[in-house]
This record gives structure tokens, sequence and C-alpha cells, in this order.
């Protein structure tokens, strides 16, 4: 059993929580299954919304759909909570990231 299997079991069995499901959504993502990699970072950043770095890797995933206004919208909200918590690395990493959306949006 690969690890995405063994993830999915676990919350078959009911363990559901975002860092399951923060897990889950980026090895989804690795894999290349972005659309479910979507459905586990939506519900970890749902379920949590002070996860730093679950919406990072939400702003990042939704930037690799092509969705970059819904990017920036989740860099936005995962900068406010990562300097919230005094995560200045997380903070950084996602004002780079927002940088690049937003030159994106700007043309």
């Amino acid at each position: 059993m690969n690890m995405i299997e063994n993830l999915k079991k676990m919350l078959e069995n009911g363990q559901d929580s975002a860092l399951l499901r923060y897990s889950l959504g980026t090895a989804c993502q690795k894999s290349g299954d972005l659309s479910q990699a979507r459905e586990h970072l939506t519900a970890a950043v749902t379920q949590d919304p002070g996860y730093s770095a679950a919406w990072k890797a939400y702003g990042k995933l939704l930037a690799e759909l092509d969705q970059p206004r819904e990017a920036a919208d989740a860099f936005t909200q995962g900068i406010a909570v990562a300097e919230k918590k005094g995560d200045i690395q997380a903070a950084k990493e996602m004002k780079v990231f927002l940088k690049r959306v937003q030159k994106q949006l700007n043309g």
C-alpha cells in the first residue's frame, strides 16, 4: 500500500483532521492528481483556518491550476495567519508566491 492509499484508509476510518487532509493533498499534488489535491487542501484550510502550511500548499496548488486570483486570496489569508502565529518564514515564502501570481494577474 502506498502513502496515498494509507492516508485515504485513515480518512475512511474516521481519522479526519487538517493534518491528514494536508498530507493527503500534498501527496496527491505530487502524484499529479490535482483535483483530489484541491479537495483535500480545501478541507485542510476549512478545518483549521490557522494552519499556515496548508494555506501555502493550497495557494501553490491554485497557482499550478492556473487560478491566480484564487491563489492570491489563499496566499493573502495564509500570510495573515502565518504573521499572527509568528511563522515568519512561511509568511516570507507566501509573499514571494503572492508577488508571482499578482504579476500574472496584472499581465
